[in-house]
């Protein structure tokens, strides 16, 4: 049995909170995913991710040699972002079952987090974020875990991750972490019960 987490922490996005870049994007844009895919620029998004260039760059650059009404763009991602199906219900069984363990989210993203939380009232639902356009590193980079733990006094043998990305997972166990795939909201609130942070 794992010992109980004194801190867990969640991926956003398609995890907690429905992902746009799949549909809503590329649907804006007039493309499909894979030629969204082909066409946006290698490393604009990971520098937005990652703090190193601002909103009006990132937009600039982001398709080459394609205009698009940036502000209708951003528009309808912010409008986009909602909880994935019993998230919310869940988050707020954490805090009754388990009052003692901290819940942050730690997530690969841009600025934009801002409308997310204020969408989907993760301001009330977590105790805080690491983002990495703030801490400078992205899943599964060591840092992008070992920053936190350290910003909050724990080891990391002492939190539990969740993503639906395995590899995130990995390099979280990488570094000395619990962690669990997410697959779904009752996917992960069996394994949160087998734990017994959360009645099944």
């Amino acid at each position: 049995m794992s010992p109980r987490p004194q801190l867990i922490f969640f991926d956003v996005m398609d995890t907690l909170v429905r992902d746009p870049f799949h549909d809503v994007m590329p649907s804006f844009l007039g493309m499909s995913l894979p030629e969204l895919l082909q066409r946006k620029h290698p490393t604009a998004w990971v520098d937005f991710e990652l703090g190193r260039i601002d909103e009006p760059t990132f937009l600039a650059r982001f398709l080459p040699g394609r205009s698009f009404d940036a502000e209708g763009f951003c528009k309808v991602v912010r409008e986009s972002y909602h909880l994935l199906p019993g998230i919310r219900d869940l988050l707020q069984d954490l805090r009754q079952t388990a009052p003692g363990v901290r819940l942050y989210a730690l997530s690969n993203y841009p600025p934009w987090y801002r409308w997310i939380a204020e969408r989907c009232d993760l301001d009330e639902l977590l105790d805080g974020a690491f983002l990495s356009y703030e801490t400078g590193a992205r899943k599964p980079d060591p840092a992008a875990y070992l920053v936190p733990c350290k910003r909050l006094g724990e080891e990391p043998a002492q939190a539990l991750f969740i993503d639906d990305r395995a590899k995130n997972c990995e390099g979280a166990r990488a570094i000395g972490m619990q962690a669990i795939v997410f697959n779904s909201a009752n996917q992960l609130r069996e394994e949160l019960a087998q734990r017994g942070l959360v009645a099944g």
